[in-house]
């Protein structure tokens, strides 16, 4: 793999760039925004509830907010497509409304657990109904009086964090978040750069309600966990040199890098600066010999989306590589420890699942025929194991990748990967 390539932007950054730009008071304008069918189904949930958006179109959209208080009634459910992201965070929003809404997602997002969200929202006053297993559809009750808690964590997790941050918007008094361990900070840099105050205190965060935020400009980084799947292909290819530029490099993100390094990667982080008050810097990685290694368990939740393509380096690796405290693999689009254990031994890899993480040996990558189970960073990640298989790879299920990355199959024929596309 070879070049200079700009991922897509940051989906995290671009459904909070969507949520208070909406919900703020003014014009709001974005660039670099991911439009990816999740983001989508964000600015379509906001757009049935009122709020007038201009695009996107490459990257801009421009959001006309409606104030903290200024969304209407949907006239039907709010489509969260296959986004736990998003379904998460707006349960927080619409907790403070003064109208019932319904969240609704596809058929993957209907199987993941929702009580980790309702369960403390229930706390601040909401009311939230779950399907069974505390599942999707949420069924949320407005013209609820919030109250803000001081919340501590059981699970590593941004997105109950962050649900819980913007629910605090609408509650009475001050509510505290503290987390287990640290998860990324998008939402507590956005709501800054929206001019709402917040603080952090080491591990906990508080916001107070009856504040407004104030429409800002926003430039999206490109997103680290696309870019992971171009850093682990130029990683494990002999004489790859590959440039990746204008990538977020958020503290709270950077577990993959961390993790690459330590096995042996060259890569080198060039040119970083700050984009309105998100870290960004240029990537530049070369083709090296990778080492197994135990991977630390405080990187996990810093590389939590990044592991499906962090498996395949590993496959790749001298060595065995250990993965312990990764439960949360286990509830994402799938259960990604078991699929990308199943897929690495149709291939040719000894991989052993455990209860919290995976046991890799590395080796041969063979050809041959893997499910992605429509889970989108699956699909990626095999697909850059075709850099060192000895036959073709085929990918079944595949078409979810346009949830987080439409433009991935150019990109990856830009880089030098042969790769086809085939519809049924």
């Amino acid at each position: 793999m070879t070049g200079r390539l700009r991922v897509a932007g940051d989906k995290s950054i671009s459904h909070r760039s969507v949520m208070l730009g909406s919900l703020a008071d003014g014009v709001t304008h974005v660039t670099g925004l991911l439009e990816g069918e999740d983001v989508l189904c964000t600015l379509a949930a906001f757009r049935a509830m009122g709020v007038m958006a201009k695009g996107p179109e490459q990257g801009r959209l421009t959001i006309q907010g409606v104030g903290l208080h200024g969304l209407r009634p949907p006239a039907q459910p709010l489509d969260m497509g296959n986004s736990g992201t998003a379904m998460r965070l707006m349960a927080g929003i619409l907790a403070g409304q003064a109208f019932d809404s319904v969240l609704i997602g596809d058929a993957s997002l209907s199987k993941r657990p929702m009580k980790r969200v309702s369960e403390p929202l229930g706390l601040m006053g909401a009311r939230i109904d779950t399907h069974e297993g505390g599942r999707p559809p949420l069924h949320i009750h407005g013209r609820q009086s919030l109250r803000g808690i001081d919340y501590k964590m059981p699970v590593v997790s941004a997105q109950v964090k962050s649900s819980l941050l913007l629910a605090g918007l609408y509650a009475d008094g001050e509510t505290v978040v503290t987390e287990p361990a640290p998860t990324r900070d998008h939402t507590e840099r956005m709501l800054r750069g929206f001019g709402y105050d917040v603080r952090v205190e080491g591990a906990r965060v508080r916001v107070r309600g009856g504040g407004k935020l104030t429409a800002c400009d926003i430039d999206v980084p490109a997103d680290i966990s696309s870019a992971t799947f171009f850093l682990v292909g130029a990683a494990i290819s002999e004489g790859s040199e590959l440039l990746l530029e204008h990538v977020g490099i958020n503290p709270t993100r950077i577990g993959v890098i961390n993790i690459l390094k330590l096995m042996g990667a060259d890569l080198v982080i060039e040119n970083a600066r700050e984009v309105g008050g998100e870290p960004v810097a240029d990537l530049h990685i070369r083709g090296s010999r990778l080492n197994g290694i135990r991977i630390p368990e405080d990187q996990v939740p810093l590389a939590i989306d990044e592991f499906p393509a962090l498996f395949i380096a590993a496959a790749c690796a001298h060595g065995e590589t250990v993965l312990t405290g990764a439960h949360e693999l286990r509830v994402k689009e799938s259960d990604r420890i078991a699929v990308m254990a199943a897929g690495l031994k149709r291939l040719g890899i000894a991989a052993q699942e455990t209860p919290d993480g995976i046991v890799i040996q590395g080796g041969r990558i063979e050809g041959g025929q893997v499910d992605s189970h429509g889970d989108h960073r699956i699909a990626m990640a095999f697909a850059m194991a075709a850099l060192r298989a000895s036959g073709p790879i085929t990918i079944r299920d595949c078409k979810n990748v346009a949830t987080s990355f439409p433009d991935f199959v150019e990109l990856a024929r830009r880089a030098g990967l042969t790769i086809a596309v085939v519809t049924n």
